[in-house]
């Protein structure tokens, strides 16, 4: 019954933002409510009580939710009882639990990192470790999403954690206390030349805190040495709050410049951000790093530092999710997020950059717009900008694509599970990167493993064959097959040998995690990252820096 109410209760906000947005004058709407929820509801109850099927009427509420939100923006969404704690997570950066980041490998829930410090990583809990249950209950049929939300909780009660490490015969039990685990916005910082002159920060969301946690990395690189350039690192940051996007911003601009600007539907609404404080970092050389997966709040801080002339943007294209979402509490502990306006930057750049329909089955709009639809705007060195794509970066760096080798080890967990090996068998780890003998250990596991790289060709022959089992062909044809099959194991053979640097890359990578954790591994990245490389050469040329933000001298 608690579900129907909240259900219905989320009808009528949606049905509000509905009819409020096809036109009618403010008298009318009320009208409109009621006359539209008299209709829903009549339907609701026949269909509900006549039908001739038994009708489960939670499940055609939540229907009716989900066809509504469908005619808006992906990402107005209803947020049920059960979701809400996620939300806490995304702007506050905290929840109560044990500490532990799981995922899916090998088709086994497992542990991918305990977070220092925290009840799981203090017990010692380990990466690799395999989850069997959570008190006393098999985990066998959850998603990660799920098993993570049984490792939540309140803070203070207890959670019975059993595991399977290899290396260890028996199963083994911990006993933890929840506690209230808090998400760090800056991931890593430190510095990204051997010089520690360039400093490098890391931001993976903008939650509460976010600015301040940047002030104190800044702070403490400033302590360590003369930093004579700065890197931020916003790929794959989602975003978060405008708040702590525009306090980030403050930290680099001096006062009285505008960031960024919301307009909503109504002019009232439409509101201007400032800088207002000294900046902290406010003259020497600034980059940004983005990609497609630099969203939301990530994009106003690219966006008005681009536009500023603050900051080199090094990168890809930024997603371009330019819609601000605010989150109206619904009844029964439910809430509806929904899509308010959108965020404009200092030069009127709108950083929306698709057709947010849910027909769009795109993830970024730089393909889809053509040239004549975009417009152009100045940044306030007069640089050319454009709108329509998100945020483009000044200096272009591609994704590496993953080949299809590559792709095939992490699908198969092999890195993960070669790790589990040998941190059984060794106390410490000091190979090197380029090791041959740890790229030769790994081969043999593989092969001890029966992997097969599964290439087109390889699925071709393998469906010949189920094609060719008539008795009368299949013996003409086994010889052949049998010759292809060994054309395409050697051509696989080769293929292991000229992606040796990447393999190796990615088993030291994944072997200096478990030994020196998150933050060790984002140090030994820091060495061979393209995106890094190419900002530390900018910075340390500053006649181009200075040419790329169009600075007078």
């Amino acid at each position: 019954m608690k579900f129907w109410k909240r259900r219905y209760i989320a009808i009528i906000a949606i049905v509000l933002v509905a009819v409020t947005s096809v036109g009618y004058t403010y008298s009318d709407v009320f009208f409109q409510i009621k006359k539209s929820l008299t209709i829903f509801g009549d339907v609701f109850r026949e269909v509900s009580l006549n039908y001739v099927d038994k009708i489960d009427p939670p499940k055609l509420m939540g229907t009716a939710v989900d066809a509504v939100l469908q005619t808006l923006d992906p990402y107005t969404v209803f947020i049920d009882e059960s979701d809400n704690q996620e939300i806490n997570i995304i702007t506050k950066g905290k929840y109560a639990g044990v500490g532990l980041e799981v995922g899916a490998r090998g088709g086994n829930l497992v542990v991918i990192a305990p977070l220092d410090g925290y009840p799981a990583y203090r017990k010692g809990v380990k990466a690799g470790d395999i989850i069997l249950s959570v008190n006393g209950q098999s985990i066998e049929e959850l998603s990660p999403e799920e098993l993570q939300n049984q490792l939540r909780g309140e803070a203070g009660t207890n959670l019975s954690l059993t595991i399977k490490r290899y290396g260890v015969d028996q199963p083994l039990t911990f006993d933890l206390i929840r506690e209230e685990i808090i998400i760090h916005n800056v991931k890593y910082y430190g510095f990204a030349d051997s010089g520690k002159t360039i400093g490098y920060i890391l931001i993976s969301h903008f939650s509460e805190n976010t600015a301040e946690e940047v002030t104190e990395a800044i702070k403490n690189l400033q302590k360590q040495s003369r930093l004579d350039g700065l890197i931020l690192d916003l790929r794959n940051n989602p975003g978060g709050l405008l708040s702590e996007a525009v306090k980030t911003v403050d930290l680099f601009v001096k006062p009285g410049l505008e960031i960024v600007r919301i307009k909503g539907r109504e002019v009232e609404s439409n509101t201007p951000y400032y800088s207002s404080e000294m900046p902290l970092y406010g003259s020497k050389p600034l980059v940004v790093l983005q990609n497609n997966g630099s969203a939301s709040a990530s994009e106003i801080v690219a966006g008005a530092l681009q536009d500023l002339d603050r900051a080199v943007i090094i990168g890809d294209n930024s997603f371009g999710k330019g819609l601000v979402q605010v989150i109206k509490p619904l009844s029964y502990n439910t809430a509806l997020k929904i899509t308010t306006a959108k965020y404009y930057t200092p030069s009127g750049r709108c950083i929306q950059a698709i057709n947010y329909n849910h027909d769009e089955n795109v993830s970024n709009g730089a393909s889809k717009i053509p040239d004549s639809l975009r417009r152009a705007f100045k940044t306030r060195n007069g640089r050319t900008v454009f709108d329509g794509t998100g945020i483009e970066p000044d200096v272009y760096i591609k994704e590496h694509k993953e080949k299809l080798l590559e792709i095939a080890l992490q699908q198969h967990s092999l890195y993960f599970f070669y790790a589990n090996e040998y941190v059984a068998k060794h106390k410490d780890f000091n190979v090197k990167q380029s090791s041959d003998s740890l790229y030769d250990s790994f081969r043999k596991f593989i092969k001890e493993k029966k992997f097969s790289l599964q290439t087109p060709a390889g699925q071709m022959i393998a469906h010949l064959r189920e094609q060719l089992k008539d008795p009368a062909i299949e013996e003409k044809a086994k010889t052949n097959l049998n010759d292809l099959e060994q054309l395409v194991a050697i051509r696989n053979n080769e293929e292991m040998k000229r992606e040796a640097p990447g393999i190796k890359k990615q088993l030291y990578l994944e072997l200096v995690s478990r030994y020196k954790g998150t933050k060790g591994k984002i140090e030994a990245e820091l060495q061979f990252d393209t995106y890094i490389r190419m900002a530390v050469k900018v910075l340390n040329n500053r006649p181009e820096y200075n040419k790329i933000l169009a600075v007078k001298n």
